[in-house]
């Protein structure tokens, strides 16, 4: 890896800023559409209207041959299974299709509140590592004399009373109920992530003026126990072989002083090891500089994508590495070709970014 600029102990934290890493570019090739990453060496490509399947040395190679596709409804939400079918969340049903694309069951609920105009799933449905598992969430309508705990979502004339999402573990091949808890949510926004082994399930939910609320849960518990949890920061993404769980708060001005954005790291099976980070103290422009997302590389790298504005000159995009064991900053990517905010980590130290229609695929240098 090729890092270069001050590494001084003076003010370390800000000078992270000018320490620059190099990026390798390993590939290049044209997709439009978000790019997702599951279990088996394979890739997911979501189109309007379609996600389809591929294996993964051939879609970064050109190859443009799906191993297996499905067309969707507007707005509705999906996640590839591992034998090769899908699981589909829209406005009232969640659905399991086989790669055939037949109707392998249906789980119909309340459908959901008004966030989004029509009603739809705030997020897609996660699979579990082995394809034995399903964990989607589902909204509660309340009837309509049950005032006392509802939450006034405006769908149309009249409003209708909600209470807490309900998250829930579904069986992959039949899909019954095999456990369930409340959420402190009635979401807007849903992810969903499990770790690579399937014993800890990371979920996060965000309500309108109140932000997220997020857990990492034990699937084997009827009730979905909860292992841990933290409000204001949704699941980034758990770091390969350990028990480390990312988590990232933004600002969202939901008040005068809700101006922060922090990085977390959190040992699932002991809630006292949490390291945080205040990214502002990486910044130089502190009303400028804006931290987006933040994505496991691997078991040593965590990246975030944000904006900065340097001593000298106009705000730009950029990306910050971090260490994925202590949060400690190491600096920021260097790339030769131009990127965008949009990253997809392949989980083995690599990462996906897009200038436009094209994917450039990347590694450390």
């Amino acid at each position: 890896m090729s890092i270069t600029g001050d590494t001084g102990d003076a003010d370390a934290m800000r000078n992270a800023g000018d320490i620059r890493i190099d990026a390798a570019l390993l590939g290049t090739t044209e997709a439009p559409g978000g790019v997702g990453v599951i279990a088996g060496g394979r890739l997911t490509v979501r189109t309007d209207g379609r996600l389809e399947v591929h294996d993964r040395e051939a879609f970064l190679a050109g190859e443009r041959a799906p191993v297996a596709a499905l067309d969707l409804p507007p707005a509705a939400r999906a996640t590839a299974a591992p034998d090769g079918g899908f699981v589909v969340a829209e406005a009232s049903r969640v659905r399991a299709v086989a790669a055939d694309g037949t109707l392998r069951w249906e789980l119909p609920h309340d459908t959901w509140h008004g966030g989004h105009r029509p009603p739809r799933a705030p997020g897609a449905p996660a699979v579990s590592p082995c394809g034995r598992l399903v964990a989607a969430a589902v909204p509660t309508l309340l009837p309509e004399e049950d005032t006392d705990r509802a939450v006034l979502v405006y769908d149309e004339t009249p409003r209708r009373g909600y209470a807490q999402d309900r998250l829930l573990l579904l069986d992959a091949a039949t899909g019954d109920v095999r456990a369930q808890r409340p959420v402190a949510a009635v979401s807007g926004a849903i992810v969903l992530d499990w770790r690579e082994d399937g014993a800890v399930l990371g979920a996060s939910f965000w309500t309108a003026w109140y932000s997220w609320a997020s857990y990492w849960l034990d699937p084997a518990d009827e009730g979905l126990r909860a292992l841990g949890g933290t409000g204001f920061h949704d699941v980034a993404g758990f770091v390969p072989g350990s028990t480390r769980l990312v988590t990232m708060r933004r600002a969202q001005y939901m008040s005068l002083d809700d101006d922060r954005y922090e990085l977390a790291l959190h040992d699932v099976l002991d809630a006292a090891r949490t390291v945080t980070l205040d990214l502002n103290e990486l910044s130089w422009d502190e009303e400028n500089d804006d931290f987006e997302d933040a994505y496991v590389l691997d078991a040593t790298h965590v990246l975030v994508t944000a904006d900065w504005v340097p001593r000298q000159g106009a705000l730009e995009p950029t990306h910050w590495l971090f260490d994925a064991g202590t949060l400690r900053p190491l600096g920021r990517l260097r790339y030769p070709r131009p990127v965008s905010q949009e990253v997809t980590a392949l989980g083995d130290g690599t990462w996906l970014t897009r200038d436009g229609d094209v994917l450039h695929h990347w590694g450390l240098g």
